[in-house]
């Protein structure tokens, strides 16, 4: 699941993302940070999340925002309720649909003047890239892993 952001939020306009956002004083760790954001970005209450991992930090290379992922499972279907102000729609992109090798591309993003090699992750015209991308690109090799499954360039992992 991953989320449209609106054009009325500070940074990222537009872009897709995984639900979540900084870290508020009255937070105790980030996984309340986690949990609150999805709460209030798409309505998942923090009670209906298994937890089942954490992944690495990741930057952001224009806004040097630190992410910090979760990954939890939700009962399906859910009723979402979207912020207005920060989470334009949700995009449903199956596991499954990632996982093929027409799904991955690489190429390079332009970060502070440079080039620098990025994946891309299209789905029915959606582009998932930059840090999103990357941290998509972390889960799919923990999940094929496990799965015993090839990566995309036909190597196990």
């Amino acid at each position: 699941m991953f989320t449209r952001r609106t054009q009325n939020v500070s940074t990222h306009k537009g872009q897709i993302s995984f639900p979540g956002g900084v870290r508020d004083r009255s937070d105790t760790s980030l996984l309340e940070t986690a949990l609150r954001e999805s709460m209030e970005e798409v309505g998942i209450t923090p009670n209906s999340v298994e937890i089942i991992g954490q992944l690495d930090d990741f930057l952001t290379h224009v806004s040097y925002f630190v992410i910090s992922p979760f990954i939890g499972l939700i009962p399906w279907p859910y009723q979402f309720t979207l912020s207005e102000s920060e989470t334009a729609e949700i995009i449903h992109v199956p596991v499954s649909a990632l996982l093929e090798k027409t799904c991955m591309s690489e190429g390079n993003e332009i970060v502070d003047d440079k080039l620098v090699p990025a994946c891309f992750y299209t789905h029915n015209g959606n582009i998932i890239w930059g840090a999103t991308a990357r941290i998509l690109q972390q889960f799919l090799k923990i999940w094929r892993a496990a799965a015993d499954l090839p990566n995309p360039t036909g190597d196990r992992n």
